[in-house]
């Protein structure tokens, strides 16, 4: 299977999908998949979702797009309703998770700019992951995505998740900070979770500091987590949210959030975007939110995580090829103690659909609407297969 015309930019299994069904998959030549990771975080309410596929064939048969110097009724009912969610003031509206995020990036530096700091500079992550646009490269002290690409654009400086005293140290010697960036769980890293009490320090500090407070929503957002948004599983709210992928069930629409001070500082010409919130994005994102609530989703996918941690818990952990099973809903991370990315065509090969990230942990992100004997197949598939992965075929794993 080759294609020369398609830049090669990822590394690709030799497989060609052509319909899905919730959490199914179905190639060209019928076989049927169970799809695990869902796009990476994106079909949340399943393949095919019919009440999405309705509204986004209904509103292309109205209008599809109109340029964003008009008023457009379904994208001012959207931020209403993102900003009713996530307690923000107002919405920028985009077509992905890096334009969200570099929407919030410059907002950070013409909030800097504007209080007369020559050289603003934005804290992000060790290990974090804002996207692949020059800006987002820069922020995400990832050594992968950055290499080749230098320079890299200034204004950007890193710390340790959860170590709050490194942080602190870095806010009261530095002059020209003007924001702490942070994915409240990095989903890239291998699931690493921001503690409540780190969440609520940065919160603290940005309020000491006058610090914008960002977070990176793109993977762990809509619901996911057991919380619309994983930061209000706290009472750490930041000024700057963004979120993406889920939003649109597959449509391409992203949101970058703002709330107080942040909320003011792009003006008519400072930002923009051709394609961002029209009219076809912003019906999708609506029927995704309407569903996620009418579904009751967002306890659901924290029942299911629940459930799923739990059982992973205690089938896997004690066995010498697994490190760590951690998540929080249904973002969850499978870490194995070596390099596992056989697993993935060995998966393939069982029906499974598996995603290794930072070159060791197995990635779930399942649809929050599978059903319950799906939620139980892919417990004893994701078990079977790293079982078979490492030679384990006894009923407990051995132990280290």
């Amino acid at each position: 299977m080759t294609e020369q015309t398609i830049m090669n930019t990822y590394g690709k299994l030799s497989v060609s999908f052509e319909s899905g069904d919730g959490c199914w998959l179905f190639d060209t030549d019928g076989n049927k998949y169970f799809d695990t990771f869902t796009g990476v975080a994106v079909s949340g309410l399943g393949h095919s979702n019919p009440a999405i596929a309705k509204a986004i064939k209904d509103q292309a048969s109205r209008l599809i797009h109109c340029s964003n110097v008009f008023h457009n009724p379904l994208q001012q009912e959207l931020a209403e309703k993102l900003c009713s969610l996530t307690n923000m003031d107002n919405a920028f509206l985009c077509n992905s998770g890096a334009e969200a995020n570099e929407a919030a990036i410059k907002i950070a530096r013409k909030y800097g700019n504007e209080r007369n700091i020559n050289t603003p500079t934005i804290v992000t992550m060790k290990r974090a992951f804002h996207g692949r646009t020059m800006a987002t490269i820069s922020a995400s002290a990832n050594p992968k995505v950055q290499k080749g690409y230098e320079p890299l654009l200034s204004g950007f400086v890193q710390v340790e998740l959860n170590d709050l005293s490194q942080l602190r140290d870095l806010c009261r010697s530095r002059d020209d900070l003007v924001a702490i960036m942070l994915e409240p769980i990095q989903g890239e890293a291998g699931i690493f979770q921001a503690s409540d009490e780190y969440l609520k320090g940065i919160r603290s500090l940005c309020d000491e500091h006058s610090l914008l407070m960002i977070c990176d929503e793109i993977q762990s957002g809509c619901g996911r987590t057991g919380a619309f948004l994983s930061y209000q599983h706290t009472d750490a709210t930041p000024d700057i949210v963004t979120i993406a992928k889920g939003l649109g069930n597959g449509f391409p629409v992203g949101a970058c959030l703002a709330r107080g001070a942040a909320s003011q500082v792009l003006k008519p010409g400072s930002h923009g975007s051709t394609f961002g919130g029209n009219p076809l994005a912003s019906k999708a994102a609506l029927t995704v939110l309407e569903q996620t609530q009418s579904l009751d989703l967002i306890q659901r996918a924290q029942l299911l995580g629940e459930h799923i941690l739990n059982e992973l818990r205690d089938a896997l952990l004690g066995a010498d090829y697994v490190a760590d099973v951690r998540g929080r809903g249904l973002m969850i991370g499978i870490e194995m103690s070596d390099p596992c990315f056989a697993l993935v065509p060995i998966a393939k090969e069982k029906g499974i659909l598996l995603n290794v990230t930072a070159d060791k942990v197995i990635r779930l992100l399942p649809p929050l609407t599978m059903s319950n004997e799906e939620c139980e197949f892919l417990i004893d598939a994701v078990i079977q297969i790293i079982r078979l992965y490492a030679a384990d075929d006894r009923a407990k794993p051995r132990h280290s």
